[in-house]
């Protein structure tokens, strides 16, 4: 299926940290499909914020690193109070395939979810990409977001996500770091929206394993959550 509207309607939100080596190969593909691309800039240090400036996108910054989740709570933000039809995380490291968004889109506008999340896990030849430790803890990071959020997946803590303009307006974010990601499955639950699944590619680089959490960090994320659950 086509996704039946204008791109420039749909809002890429892309947080970025130090990002500046990857930005611009990472957000020509988006923008020559003609996605109106939000890039947020999470307090970096390098020059991410210039790289930034040399493109045709909305730049938005933070003055000081507040996290990924924070980083995508700004653009998420700015996407509902600009009209977005919808809006699709995607990581400024690379690792995401801009040629899949259509496919997170699909459903939305097919009228069969509010929210569709981005599975490695559902298509074998994905699952296969992603390196053995790292899928050994998303396993397990599944099993702890189905026990505590009620919401139980193929996938844990994938960045590459679509939300309609009706999930624009009901989900909000306030986990700064990369707990984010299971937060989005509380707010399903406390929200009702519709959510559903589809396979998505995830290439690993060296620089997008250089850039991303470390595969232990996911067991603390999950830790951190769940400890919430049980303390005042």
């Amino acid at each position: 299926m086509t996704t039946p509207i204008q791109p420039g309607s749909i809002f890429i939100i892309v947080p970025a940290y130090n990002e500046a080596a990857a930005l611009g190969r990472t957000l020509q593909p988006l923008l020559d499909a003609g996605y109106t691309v939000v890039a947020v800039d999470d307090g970096s240090t390098d020059r991410t914020w210039e790289a930034m400036g040399q493109l045709p996108i909305v730049r938005l910054r933070h003055a000081a690193n507040l996290g990924q989740g924070a980083a995508l709570a700004t653009g998420l933000v700015y996407a509902e109070r600009h009209a977005a039809t919808a809006a699709v995380t995607f990581d400024a490291d690379g690792q995401h395939d801009p040629t899949q968004i259509p496919r997170l889109l699909d459903p939305i506008f097919a009228g069969e979810a509010d929210v569709v999340l981005g599975s490695r896990f559902l298509d074998p030849r994905d699952a296969r990409l992603v390196p053995p430790a790292r899928r050994f803890v998303l396993k397990g990071g599944i099993a702890v977001n189905g026990l505590f959020t009620g919401v139980w997946l193929s996938d844990a803590h994938n960045g590459f996500r679509a939300l309609s303009r009706r999930a624009l307006e009901q989900i909000r974010l306030r986990e700064n770091g990369f707990a984010h990601a299971t937060e989005i499955l509380e707010e399903l639950r406390r929200t009702g929206l519709r959510y559903q699944e589809v396979p998505t590619r995830v290439t690993y680089s060296r620089y997008s394993l250089a850039k991303g959490q470390p595969s232990f960090n996911c067991l603390g994320i999950l830790f951190d959550l769940a400890m919430r659950r049980v303390l005042p």
